[in-house]
């Protein structure tokens, strides 16, 4: 299996199908792609759970946020997905899989849902597919995951697609909207070695 470094230098992060979805790379020079980041950074249960370093307030901070995150893919230090319907293309929401260290073999996922998505399985989906890939074709030995505490939707999707609830980090994440203050998080991870869910 080829070391992270050496399987980006080779190939680009390739589109991801699985079962009714389609990963595609974002494209930060689409505007229906910058609408739908807009949205999706804008919406109030993101917003609830969710405190970028830099957040997103309009349609040019979407697309510096999107054309950020296509430097980093450039680069290979991230894989940013625009999750969509397999059959129709429809974005259906955005799963990430970040600050890749490819001396330590690990990286942290994230993900988000649009609201008219939701209740669909669409996270876990797309979780499962990227864990797949992230810890077989990209060469990762630990995939991370953290979500605040509290946010038992995010909890319940991590475990379904194998990650084990390690522990609590204390004021890890920054609180609703602030930067001056933290909340808990749930850290969940898993490895290459683990056994591979049934998600169905």
């Amino acid at each position: 299996m080829a070391h992270v470094d050496e399987q980006y230098a080779a190939h680009p992060f390739p589109d991801l199908h699985g079962p009714g979805i389609r990963l595609r790379p974002w494209d930060p020079e689409s505007d229906a792609d910058v609408a739908t980041w807009l949205r999706g950074t804008t919406d109030p249960e993101f917003r609830r759970w969710n405190t970028p370093l830099k957040p997103v307030s309009d349609a040019d901070g979407a697309r510096e946020s999107l054309r950020f995150r296509a430097m980093q893919a450039a680069e290979g230090r991230a894989a940013s997905y625009c999750v969509t319907d397999t059959d129709t293309g429809t974005p259906l929401g955005h799963i990430g899989v970040n600050g890749i260290n490819p001396d330590m073999r690990c990286a942290r996922v994230g993900y988000w849902v649009l609201p008219e998505a939701r209740g669909r399985r669409v996270a876990t989906h797309a979780l499962a597919l990227t864990a797949h890939w992230a810890l077989t074709d990209l060469g990762l030995h630990r995939l991370e995951l953290g979500h605040v505490v509290g946010h038992e939707v995010s909890c319940r999707v991590a475990e379904r697609c194998g990650f084990v609830h390690e522990g609590t980090l204390r004021g890890a994440m920054f609180e609703a909207g602030r930067h001056d203050a933290f909340r808990d998080m749930h850290l969940h991870a898993r490895l290459a070695t683990d056994p591979e869910p049934a998600v169905g």
